[in-house]
């Protein structure tokens, strides 16, 4: 991780659970993070968190509406205007609503589109063109992916969740392939993993604690630092090693 010290990343959903890790982790290892999300009260302690504890890179809160276009090209001119640009792009931000294919509502389809795809898609975007801009030739984006892009399983209130995880596996593919015909070495990365312990679970069945409970009690979660060890792990591989896609689960 020393070829990132002092470099620019990008962490979307950085307020609480994956995200929140990801980023105190890439600020220990000497980042400075930009770590966005519609709350940044979270954020702002983080920060705080990491100063306190002498990590030698810094964690800049930015608040930001990732379902509104024109909030990700604002945050992208303010990282231009007060850090130069983008290095490194991890796109975690995701969201799942219990809305069936059979009477689910739209707005709740909708909602996940834009979060897990669009949103998505956008930031892998500026975040290029960041790079190229500055002839960074060695930049990564990293989607934080899941199981359910590889996987369609029998839960109808997932269904449409799976849907756009599938199109985040097809998304890192072709952005691969895009990359290697601009004959660049900025790389694509997809993590997929399997259930996690933090508050995504809650925020699906926010109006059933029972069962949301009832998912962790049924399956053995992974916790958030095991895939900030993934995220590291990419980040550390050498220039010329492209890391595709990478599956946890917990056992």
């Amino acid at each position: 991780m020393e070829r990132w010290r002092g470099r620019v990343a990008l962490v979307t959903g950085a307020s609480v659970g994956i995200g929140a890790a990801i980023a105190v982790e890439l600020v220990r290892c000497g980042m400075k993070v930009v770590g966005c999300a519609r709350d940044t009260g979270k954020i702002q302690k983080l920060a705080a968190e990491c100063q306190s504890a002498g990590h030698p890179g810094v964690l800049v809160p930015f608040k930001c509406d990732l379902t509104k276009e024109e909030d990700i090209l604002s945050m992208f001119a303010a990282i231009k205007e007060q850090h130069k640009g983008v290095d490194v792009c991890i796109n975690n931000a995701g969201l799942a609503h219990p809305e069936p294919l059979l009477n689910g509502k739209t707005s709740g389809w909708k909602n996940m589109m834009d979060v897990n795809v669009l949103a998505l898609s956008i930031c892998t975007r500026e975040a290029y063109q960041s790079m190229r801009e500055r002839k960074v030739d060695d930049g990564h984006i990293i989607n934080i992916n899941s199981l359910c892009g590889h996987q369609v399983f029998p839960n109808p209130d997932i269904h449409f969740y799976t849907a756009t995880k599938y199109a985040v596996t097809a998304l890192t593919e072709g952005l691969r392939q895009e990359l290697r015909a601009e004959n660049t070495h900025i790389r694509a990365t997809s993590i997929s993993p399997g259930l996690v312990d933090t508050e995504f679970a809650s925020r699906l069945y926010s109006d059933n604690p029972d069962k949301a409970a009832g998912i962790y009690a049924a399956n053995k979660p992974l916790e958030a630092k095991d895939i900030v060890t993934a995220v590291t792990y990419v980040l550390s591989a050498p220039p010329h090693v492209q890391v595709g896609d990478i599956h946890l689960q917990g056992v």
